[in-house]
């Protein structure tokens, strides 16, 4: 098995990351589904969080399978990164909030992909880091070490990619890569704060990305006109003003 996508909860869907034996590792047709799944679930409005999780005491994703680059030259390392880069821009462009559940080993393309999470959920076990300097001896792109930096700082991005070493569960929460630590069962736990969120504002939620996002590239000048039109132009607020003032529930609609 490669991808397993399913709707376990009300407003929330699940994709495991399921290579028995490969530790998770990623084919090249396994990053085509992912994006593949990110434009699906972007685009559905029954769906109101998506996460995404390692198949159990394996890992989350130990990057790509290292097969997949033999006989590789500078063209095919070009085309790799492409590949890569889509799957990887089109998780970080769904609206919905994503969150990851990490056990094991979360390194190279896999911390890459946790990287672009909103939440990321870990059990006592993780592991995360891109060792390549000490593996494969190819690198990041330039983008790819941008958003491990925008989760971690700069200086210990720096310090991981040139040690080449992986972060405990502990140094990760302190870094700030991981944003929960349970003792075990990370996906029960982002279920559980999935099922959560989907009962949330949807509007609100991806403006709230959207704004962040945003000041992350351009800071404090960062546009947000058409976030606060779409937000307090919508039949959501006005619902949910109604619903505070008759001290009720509010029913979002994501309209």
């Amino acid at each position: 098995m490669t991808l397993v996508h399913s709707l376990p909860a009300p407003g929330v869907a699940l994709t495991r990351i399921d290579r028995a034996g490969a530790r998770n590792a990623f084919t090249f047709a396994m990053y085509e589904d992912l994006a593949a799944a990110a434009r699906r679930i972007g685009a559905d409005p029954s769906v109101r969080a998506w996460v995404i999780a390692g198949r159990e005491g394996e890992a989350f994703a130990s990057g790509t399978d290292i097969a997949q680059f033999r006989g590789f030259g500078a063209e095919d390392g070009a085309r790799y990164e492409a590949l890569l880069e889509r799957a990887i821009a089109a998780v970080e462009s769904v609206e919905k909030p994503v969150l990851a559940a990490i056990s094991g080993p979360c390194t190279g393309g896999g911390a890459v992909l946790a990287a672009v999470c909103d939440l990321r959920v870990g059990a006592a076990d993780a592991r995360i880091g891109i060792p390549i300097a000490r593996t494969l001896g190819n690198c990041v792109s330039a983008a790819n070490a941008a958003r491990l930096a925008a989760v971690v700082g700069l200086s210990r991005a720096m310090e991981l990619l040139l040690s080449a070493r992986l972060l405990d569960a502990e140094e990760a929460l302190a870094a700030g890569f991981l944003t929960t630590l349970v003792a075990r069962d990370a996906t029960a736990e982002a279920l559980a704060q999935a099922a959560r969120i989907a009962g949330f504002a949807p509007l609100t939620l991806a403006a709230c990305k959207a704004a962040l996002r945003r000041v992350e590239r351009e800071g404090r000048a960062a546009r947000d006109a058409d976030l606060i039109a779409r937000c307090y132009g919508s039949a959501d607020f006005a619902e949910g003003v109604a619903a505070f003032l008759e001290r009720r529930p509010p029913r979002w609609s994501g309209a």
